[in-house]
């Protein structure tokens, strides 16, 4: 198999530890100990020492802990620390590939030498993110030659390939991660040829997973973890049951991240790939033995069939859209769409199996091919209760998708395969002492949780403000007064602001409106929206310049870092419900109430708590940090529910009125200057 692991060592139960790992991890995190003595600026943190204890009793037990741990706590080496002391072979997970390279690059470093263990080290990540030589090869020939961006960004890829040893693209500093020439030079489950490859030996995804099977310690991300674990059928073995703990950090993302990758998809552009890859391959290898090009015009126009019969009378869409499955499926012409492509795919599979044999390209395009069959008769079929599926629309394809409610099953079942330590952590797993928006979910209801508060002195450095006379967010005017508002924030304080959306749909409205408030006011503040340079660039543009508000949607609410002065005010437009006409929130909400639950709050209200929090944690990142959160909903001031959204957040004092809050911004505004 292509993407088969190296064989690794089995994770058989290890001797008894010759020294206490509580005493060591205690010692570790001493005013006289090790990590003490490596930085001139440690300072002890009871929550630190309560969560590292916490885990190093289940890397010892072997058992499942749930802990959330408020921003500040130092949960990093906290879980660090005990799984580099324990001398058992761990793996830890992050959720995006940004935090995995600081991990590996700072932080593990670090700790090791610090420390002074000897563990070996491994990065891995998915085989997107690394070059595939052969595939570089091949790309040269396939890039138009008119695309003269796309042919620049080849011949720095191509230069630094001779001498890069990883392969990770993300050494390539200034390649955007949006560029179309990524995907040709990087390989797919579906393209990959595996020990057929003619530059296998130098494969730079093959080493980087032989050097995690050697490793004693391993970073990967959830996206690769729930990946691997949804290929286990294919007869992939996997990484994990060589490891003797498992660490989930930034575990909230982990229900979201599985049902993506343990549910089913069919895409409208991954067949047109497909029926391109069909045409070229089958000329170049296979030319005179069938008649390629009107095979793959078939597939081809059956995927676009398909497309057409998704969008169905809207005829045309211009934003990511999400419809229920019922929606389409009623219809004839969209099952008959899908049984098209099934029926044109499966005469591409007729042609491969008579010229494929010793073509390694041939087969791997003939088991793609099969793949797209099989998904075509699969959603053709009824679906089953403990999934939901819905048709996914943008500008550029329709995708198919089946997902499973949550990851309860899986989980359970991973966790009972053999005995070992399972630790989820995050700064936001529930708003209850059992941390239920998580446990439950994820079928953790019987690990042990532990919730660790802040260090930082929320009162006094941190003000809240929820306007009392606004519009109600699905008043015309809202978006607007939102921008309104946020310009004489940010002039208030003279930039430095970020305003957190819920909808792009909203983004544009409310940045307009915050330039509007700004020229009035005067000054030169910029307004920096997402969407015009890649995430990275305007984060870098917004670091550079003091005197800017940046305004963005969903991937601005976590994982942004910037302690200090640089970011003093928080915006958030209106308190963040999940959309009840999302099918994957309908098909829980159906469940919810089946089992005699309360839908609003176990799932709407419990869901906006823990995406409020995630927001809010933007503004205070130190100890000394300062500044003022706005949430421009007066729901959360007037309706029952917003008692207990209040309570989600930090301790913050509240502003009563907005003269009140820009008195607070001026005030930071005059300590900055």
């Amino acid at each position: 198999m292509p993407d088969a692991w190296p064989a690794g060592p089995a994770a058989d139960p290890p001797a008894a530890p010759a020294v206490d790992l509580a005493e060591a991890v205690r010692r570790a995190f001493a005013l006289d100990g090790p990590l003490s003595a490596a930085d001139p600026h440690y300072m002890e943190r009871e929550g630190q020492q309560r969560l590292a204890l916490a885990v190093a009793r289940a890397v010892e037990e072997r058992s499942a802990l749930v802990a959330e741990a408020g921003t500040g706590t130092g949960k990093t080496f906290a879980y660090l620390v005990p799984l580099l002391l324990s001398g058992r072979r761990a793996l830890v997970s992050t959720a995006t590939k940004s935090l995995q390279d600081q991990l590996f690059l700072r932080d593990l470093p670090r700790l090791r030498d610090a420390l002074q263990v000897p563990v070996t080290l491994a990065l891995l990540k998915g085989r997107a993110s690394y070059l595939c030589l052969h595939r570089l090869e091949q790309a040269r020939q396939t890039i138009s030659l008119a695309d003269r961006f796309a042919l620049r960004a080849l011949a720095r890829i191509e230069q630094w390939a001779q001498t890069t040893a990883g392969g990770d693209l993300a050494e390539l500093e200034g390649l955007d991660e949006r560029s179309p020439v990524i995907p040709m030079v990087t390989s797919t489950r579906d393209n990959c040829l595996g020990t057929d490859c003619p530059r296998y030996r130098d494969c730079h995804v093959m080493k980087a997973r032989r050097d995690a099977m050697a490793a004693d310690l391993v970073v990967v991300n959830h996206h690769l973890f729930f990946a691997d674990m949804a290929l286990r059928d294919s007869g992939v073995a996997e990484l994990l049951p060589t490891v003797d703990a498992a660490v989930f950090d930034e575990a909230h993302q982990l229900v979201d991240v599985g049902t993506q990758f343990l549910g089913r998809a069919l895409g409208t552009a991954q067949l047109v790939d497909l029926a391109r890859d069909l045409l070229g391959l089958g000329q170049q290898q296979a030319r005179g033995q069938a008649d390629w090009q009107a095979l793959a015009a078939a597939c081809d126009k059956a995927a676009r069939e398909l497309r057409i019969a998704a969008v169905g009378p809207l005829r045309e869409v211009h934003a990511a859209l999400k419809l229920r499955w019922a929606e389409r499926a009623e219809h004839d012409g969209f099952l008959d769409a899908i049984d098209n492509v099934g029926a044109a795919f499966d005469a591409a599979v007729q042609a491969l199996e008579g010229v494929s044999d010793g073509q390694p390209d041939l087969v791997r395009l003939q088991a793609r091919a099969e793949h797209a069959v099989q998904m075509a008769q699969h959603f053709v079929e009824p679906g089953t209760p403990d999934h939901v599926r819905w048709v996914d629309l943008s500008a550029q394809q329709a995708r198919l998708i089946e997902a499973p409610l949550d990851i309860r099953e899986l989980l359970t079942e991973q966790r009972n395969a053999a005995p070992r330590a399972w630790v989820f952590t995050s700064a936001t797993l529930g708003d209850d002492e059992e941390l239920r928006w998580f446990t439950v979910a994820a079928g953790l209801e019987d690990a042990a949780k532990l919730r660790v508060g802040s260090p930082f002195d929320y009162p006094e450095n941190a003000r809240l403000f929820i306007p009392p006379r606004f519009p109600k967010p699905n008043d015309p005017g809202h978006a607007e007064a939102v921008g309104r508002l946020a310009g004489r924030c940010a002039s208030a304080l003279r930039g430095r602001t970020f305003v957190l959306t819920t909808t792009l749909r909203a983004m544009q409205t409310i940045a307009q409106a915050l330039r509007d408030e700004l020229a009035w006011a005067g000054g030169d503040v910029e307004v920096l929206v997402q969407g015009q340079q890649p995430k990275r660039a305007l984060m870098q543009r917004f670091l550079a310049n003091p005197a800017s508000v940046l305004v963005g949607s969903q991937s601005f609410w976590e994982g942004i870092d910037v302690p200090g002065d640089a970011l003093q005010c928080v915006l958030i437009d209106k308190l963040p419900f999940p959309p009840p006409n999302d099918p994957l929130v309908e098909a829980r909400v159906k469940r919810i109430e089946s089992e005699g639950g309360n839908a609003f709050g176990e799932l709407f209200v419990a869901d906006a708590a823990i995406s409020l929090k995630q927001g809010a944690g933007r503004l205070i990142r130190s100890e000394t940090d300062r500044g003022l959160l706005v949430v421009c909903d007066p729901r959360m001031a007037q309706m029952n529910y917003g008692r207990r959204l209040r309570a989600a957040l930090p301790p913050m004092t509240l502003a009563t009125s907005e003269q009140e809050a820009l008195d607070w911004l001026h005030h930071l505004a005059e300590q900055h200057t």
